[in-house]
Formats: C-alpha cells, sequence, structure tokens
C-alpha cells in the first residue's frame, strides 16, 4: 500500500471519527444524554451502529471523543523539536502545533461540548482520564527527550503542570467573550509556569 493510500485511509477515519462525535454531542445538547442513542448517533453520521462500535465503546465515548493517536503524536512532536529548546519549550511547541491550535478550530462545538460535560458527572470522569493518558504521554517524551526516569521528578512534574496549563488555558478560552485563539491563552500559560510563577503585575 502506498503512502498516499494510508493517508487517504487515515485521513478518512479521522473523518468519520469527528462526525460521529459531533452527532453525539449536538444530539445530547437537544435531547439530553439519556435519551440519545447508539443508533441515534450513527444515524445522524450517516454510518451503521456496526461502524460507530470500530471507533468508540459508548455514547459516552463520542461524546468526549478521544482520539487514540493525539498521545502518540504529542509525543513524537515532544522528541522532534530542535535539540536547542528546554524540555518545556519543547513541550510548549509540542502542544501549540497540535492540540491547542487544533481545538480553537471550531470554537462552537467545542464549547457545546464542554456544556454537555460539565452537565453530566460521568463524561467529566472519561475526559479526567483522557487527560491523564495524556500526561503520561508527556512525560513519556520528557524522560527521554531528558534521559531522566518516567518516574522522576521533573518529567511527573512538568507533565503535570502542562496538563493544568492546559485546563487553565480551556477554561479561560471559554469564557471570552471575543473568539480568542485558544494556544495563545495556551501559551501564556505555559509563560507564566516558565517564567517561574512571578508575582503578577499589580494593577
Amino acid at each position: 500500500m502506498t503512502a498516499q493510500a494510508e493517508g487517504l485511509r487515515d485521513r478518512k477515519k479521522r473523518l468519520t471519527r469527528d462526525a460521529l462525535s459531533r452527532a453525539a454531542v449536538d444530539l445530547v445538547v437537544r435531547h439530553g444524554l439519556d435519551h440519545v442513542t447508539v443508533e441515534d448517533i450513527s444515524a445522524a453520521a450517516d454510518v451503521s451502529p456496526r461502524t460507530f462500535f470500530n471507533y468508540f465503546a459508548t455514547k459516552e465515548e463520542a461524546v468526549v471523543g478521544p482520539d487514540p493517536e493525539a498521545g502518540p503524536r504529542i509525543r513524537a512532536r515532544v522528541l522532534a523539536q530542535p535539540v536547542e529548546l528546554s524540555p518545556a519549550a519543547a513541550v510548549r511547541e509540542a502542544l501549540l502545533a497540535e492540540i491547542a491550535a487544533e481545538l480553537a478550530v471550531d470554537r462552537g462545538f467545542w464549547l457545546r461540548r464542554m456544556r454537555v460535560v460539565q452537565q453530566h458527572p460521568v463524561l467529566l470522569a472519561k475526559v479526567l482520564a483522557g487527560g491523564e493518558a495524556f500526561e503520561r504521554e508527556v512525560v513519556a517524551a520528557v524522560a527521554e527527550r531528558t534521559g531522566l526516569p518516567e518516574n522522576g521528578t521533573y518529567p511527573l512534574l512538568l507533565g503535570a503542570a502542562t496538563g493544568a496549563a492546559f485546563r487553565v488555558a480551556v477554561a479561560r478560552w471559554s469564557c471570552f467573550d471575543e473568539p480568542t485563539p485558544l494556544h495563545e491563552v495556551f501559551a501564556e500559560a505555559m509563560d507564566l509556569l516558565a517564567a517561574g510563577l512571578a508575582d503578577p503585575p499589580q494593577s
């Protein structure tokens, strides 16, 4: 199989996953989580329930929309950053290029998803679990980049701080009246961490 064919197949899979996730969120916004079925989501995305289960195990997963390739992609991006960058800067640049910029593409959809998650604790638990898995990939990348053990304080702390910075950025981004790009808000949070969280300027 050619690289081009593989790329087309991967793109089709990504688009199908995205269509299912969007259908799930929009249906839950309109009808509530308890009144939406896998069959409803599949029909809205114009695929079969069998296809649905190729991507998600449950309707809750479809709403949260975890990307199983996101963690490995971030890990690869961190490792691919220029060697002269500090570990924190490498993580910052990798996330700016990947997750933050991607989430900023459709602000309305991500805001709808956030509202749905906030209204259903079972979904919030899945989001938090996904965040932990993501942080483990960051920790692994930092450990490999620095030669430190994955259970070392530095990789663990940088992974946790990155996850916290991203959560804060998303929370702030969702509150803005103007659609400030998420990657700018995230960059600000990471820059504050890199500066050692110095005292804020006095108003």
